[in-house]
């Protein structure tokens, strides 16, 4: 699947308000790319990325999470009870996107940047399940990539986040 984008920070999305968001507006951050879901058993992970958000913030960290419902149903809410649970449950400062299909015909362009071959050819293919993570160089370049079971938290994220902060 051929794309005109060099990296994702040359694509849009949409805040979960509705908002236009150019991600070009990350060049110079270091991010991390996640799909999160309010009803999985993963969903307490929602803890480790508001802790390394914060850590890191201020040196240039950013996350992008995109809601999906595209596994199990598990995550069924409006934007406006998804945004709810986030507040209430985690206390989530960083940036949540619109629910987007990751697999399958309505894939989200930015999904279909970061599976494909021609456009990510070092950590390609599809998603496994929710809390699935790619971590992007201040350049947008996908320099990582996470299994969902890997906390964000763990050491194995936050080292490689670390080096690249450091760059």
């Amino acid at each position: 699947m051929p794309t005109v984008a060099d990296t994702i920070l040359d694509l849009k999305a949409k805040a979960l308000d509705g908002r236009s968001v150019d991600l070009s507006q990350y060049k110079g951050h270091v991010v991390l790319v996640v799909n999160v879901a309010s009803e999985c058993g993963l969903t307490p992970q929602y803890t480790g990325l508001e802790a390394i958000y914060r850590q890191y913030r201020d040196k240039g960290f950013r996350i992008l999470a995109f809601p999906c419902n595209d596994f199990a149903g598990q995550e069924p809410g409006t934007p406006e009870q998804i945004q709810q649970f986030c507040a209430t449950k985690f206390d989530v400062s960083f940036d949540l996107l619109e629910k987007v299909a990751i697999k399958g015909p309505n894939k989200h362009p930015i999904y279909a940047f970061l599976t494909a071959v021609e456009s990510n050819p070092d950590f390609a293919g599809d998603i496994e399940w929710n809390f699935g993570k790619f971590l992007l160089n201040k350049q947008g370049k996908v320099v990582a990539r996470f299994h969902p079971k890997v906390t964000p938290d763990s050491p194995e994220v936050t080292s490689q986040i670390e080096a690249l902060l450091a760059e």
